[in-house]
């Protein structure tokens, strides 16, 4: 039985601006990319910086056209060629989902690489969601070099999969 103290993920690494590091969760430790400009306490659209907190885990997407739905307590929302995320600051619906094609710049969701496969949304710039203080911050797959994201933190599939069987409803991550 897992306790829900032992439902955090922590990002650990050796500084702030390590774009490497080790996520753990209860007793598990993972290799994990950071942003390419590490971690910052006042992340800004664009700075390539993970964003410094603790934040909640909201939607998870996955791409059913390349897999069942991940296993865990989270629910699965398929996504779906016309998902988009904003991260034009200014509009209206900056870091939110949009439908594609969309007028403001926007990320396609299904991406060819891989790398949303699995993607679960954090709750950084949600309530209040301020214009220009980052915009599609995810917990998504890490590219097979181990390079650092945009701005995210990423895990191997394999990893992951074993992460979402371990999770809470309530699970939170600590960047």
């Amino acid at each position: 039985m897992i306790r829900q103290t032992d439902r955090t993920l922590r990002v650990l690494s050796l500084s702030d601006r390590s774009t490497t590091g080790v996520l753990v969760l209860g007793g598990m430790r993972v290799p994990c990319s950071l942003g390419r400009s590490g971690r910052r306490v006042a992340k800004r659209e664009g700075d390539g910086a993970s964003p410094r907190g603790v934040w909640q885990l909201r939607r998870l997407f996955y791409r059913a056209d390349r897999m069942l739905p991940p296993r865990g307590p989270l629910r699965a929302v398929a996504l779906r060629p016309q998902d988009g995320w904003c991260e034009t600051v200014g509009d209206r619906n900056y870091n939110r989902l949009v439908r594609m094609p969309y007028a403001a710049a926007h990320e396609t969701m299904q991406r060819a690489d891989g790398l949303y496969d699995i993607v679960i949304e954090l709750s950084h710039n949600e309530r209040p969601r301020v214009q220009g203080h980052g915009s599609a911050v995810f917990f998504h797959l890490r590219r097979a070099d181990g390079g650092p994201t945009a701005g995210c933190i990423a895990v191997s599939l394999k990893d992951m999969r074993r992460i979402l069987e371990r999770l809470g409803r309530r699970s939170r991550i600590v960047i």
